[in-house]
């Protein structure tokens, strides 16, 4: 059985073939077709999909950001963001605090997000300071090791 975040992951790539093939106006058109197509979702999910897919509601329905059309990697989306980090400070066990440029967290907070690595169990960013979530101290110490190795130099 898939994970979580595998579901969440298939279901976005879904989303984003769905919105590139038809034109969708409402969260319930959009809910259906992915129950059509074996998705579990629902509203709440898919409004959550759409708001990290960084969707766009037009009115001439939902549209995804030019970036997304064609989504690079997670080494390229990591890369893409890699000269914003500053920092990597631990704080506590499930904590990991990560230092950006000025007005650059959200962007790479949302980077993190997309990752979807299962090291993360969710982000909280301010202007250039995002908060990492981990489930435990383990996890952490990957998830350090992985952004450094993504992020270079840029992450000390």
């Amino acid at each position: 059985m898939p994970t979580a975040v595998a579901q969440q992951q298939a279901r976005r790539r879904a989303i984003a073939e769905l919105l590139e093939r038809e034109t969708i106006t409402r969260q319930a058109e959009l809910v259906r077709l992915l129950r059509s197509e074996g998705f579990d979702a629902t509203q709440s999910s898919v409004s959550r999909d759409l708001k990290d897919l960084g969707v766009a509601k037009l009115t001439t329905g939902y549209e995804l950001p030019q970036t997304e059309r064609t989504s690079p990697d997670d080494a390229q989306a990591l890369q893409l963001v890699a000269e914003f980090v500053r920092e990597l400070k631990p704080a506590g066990p499930h904590l990991l605090v990560v230092a950006t440029a000025i007005g650059a967290a959200q962007r790479v907070a949302l980077t993190l997000d997309r990752v979807a690595w299962p090291e993360i169990v969710g982000t909280l960013s301010g202007d250039d300071t995002i908060f990492v979530a981990t489930a435990g101290a383990a996890q952490q110490r990957r998830l350090i090791g992985r952004l450094r190795e993504h992020l270079g130099t840029a992450a000390s």
